[in-house]
């Protein structure tokens, strides 16, 4: 049986000798959720955070008052305030932050679907945007997948760099 992302993250860690926090709006947990579900996760996991309001943005992330104004929660600029402060308050290596519109009604001028997935890495911090299809339950899942495989790709990439 072929191992599950998180598993293929958590080896991944391991090896390096790493740690991750992830930072979860959309997806209440459930990024974390997932990667719990494997054995001995504890070794590179320490905590992680869930700030669904951007009061909880600015307080646990330092996400600036001007990027929840101008671009909003959902958003490139917002995602990558959210990746880097949960790296600097975890004090961990990788941190991935998730942020979206799940809908079933869209806020403003956001379309449901609408979701970013930010990582940082030591000084690089990087931004997907996805546009996922169904109704609320089926886009936090998804945008869970989308973040744990940009999560697993960026980890590739610096293990192929070393």
């Amino acid at each position: 049986m072929e191992a599950s992302l998180e598993q293929k993250i958590f080896a991944l860690l391991k090896k390096r000798n790493e740690t991750v926090t992830f930072a979860e709006s959309l997806t209440g947990g459930l990024v974390s959720a997932r990667f719990v579900d494997v054995a001995g996760v504890s070794a590179v996991y320490k905590e992680g955070y869930i700030s669904y309001s951007d009061d909880a943005k600015k307080k646990f992330f330092h996400v600036s008052e001007e990027v929840l104004h101008v671009h909003t929660a959902v958003s490139e600029p917002c995602a990558r305030q959210m990746a880097i402060g949960a790296r600097d308050a975890a004090g961990c290596d990788w941190a991935l932050s998730v942020t979206g519109e799940a809908g079933p009604v869209p806020s403003g001028d956001l379309p449901v679907g609408l979701v970013y997935a930010g990582i940082c890495h030591g000084d690089f911090s990087a931004v997907e945007k996805f546009t996922f299809q169904g109704d609320r339950r089926q886009i936090r899942e998804a945008a869970c997948e989308g973040a744990l495989l940009l999560l697993y790709n960026s980890i590739l990439q610096a293990e192929e760099g070393s």
